[in-house]
């Protein structure tokens, strides 16, 4: 059930350096192509946790407006061969199909929608209405990185990770600050406004999804929500070197 394609092949390659040993910017890396063509490339989510980072196997696009960077990186290869999407910003394209293809059981035959909805102090990516002529709104986020946990004996994807300054800070303060304002959305319209949080699960090996236990701010955050009625679901999309994203499968509960 393919939802996304970038219709062009995309190449595979190494990262060499992130930073470039040219341009200092985190987002962009210096890549080899072959043993004769090293570039530079975007990347869109920094060094992900490893996966963008240096000696790392990637698969490529051609930039359509090059500047700096020949290239963006989209896909990264993992040590057992499982391609994982890293560009953050696609999640929200895989949504949005998802939701006009019906595959996400919980909101089909969507009457609306629009992109980016600001509420409060959010700018939301989708606010619609359901089939039932039901307001929502929901929040996306992407997920690229997975850990097997001994606890459930399961591979599971897992949200948010990433550079902090000390423990004690939230991971990302924007991705805390919509849970909160979904939450407080759900409160004060308990009965006429279903607020989603949506996690976009851009790898196919995974058993379930879990809130990360390293942010303990987000993940009670969530939790809390959730209590508060906010719906957390998360969707599995699997990737091929074609660069064609397909539907999974869906996962309505979460750990």
């Amino acid at each position: 059930m393919i939802v996304y394609s970038h219709n062009e092949v995309l190449t595979r390659a190494i990262i060499l350096k992130r930073p470039s040993a040219t341009c200092k910017t985190p987002y962009v890396a210096d890549i080899k192509l072959d043993e004769s063509n090293i570039t530079l490339a975007h990347t869109p989510a920094l060094g992900c946790c490893g996966l963008n980072d240096k000696d790392a196997t990637v698969y490529v696009l051609p930039m359509k407006n090059p500047k700096k960077c020949t290239h963006s990186v989209e896909l990264a290869l993992t040590d057992d061969n499982t391609l994982v999407g890293t560009n953050p910003k696609l999640a929200e394209t895989l949504v949005e199909n998802c939701l006009n293809k019906n595959y996400i059981d919980t909101l089909k035959n969507v009457k609306n929608y629009n992109r980016e909805k600001t509420f409060k102090n959010s700018r939301f990516d989708f606010h619609g209405f359901d089939e039932n002529n039901k307001e929502f709104i929901m929040e996306v986020k992407s997920v690229p990185l997975a850990k097997h946990d001994k606890r459930v004996e399961k591979k599971m994807a897992y949200f948010p990770d990433g550079y902090r300054k000390s423990k004690k800070d939230t991971i990302s303060p924007r991705a805390l600050k919509h849970v909160n304002e979904l939450s407080e959305i759900k409160t004060e319209n308990p009965d006429n406004i279903r607020c989603i949080l949506c996690f976009v699960i851009q790898r196919d090996d995974v058993d379930g999804f879990m809130v990360s236990e390293d942010d303990n701010i987000y993940r009670e955050a969530v939790m809390d929500a959730y209590v508060d009625g906010v719906e957390v679901i998360s969707i599995v999309i699997s990737w091929n070197i074609n660069g064609e994203a397909s539907f999974v499968k869906m996962f309505t509960d979460f750990y």
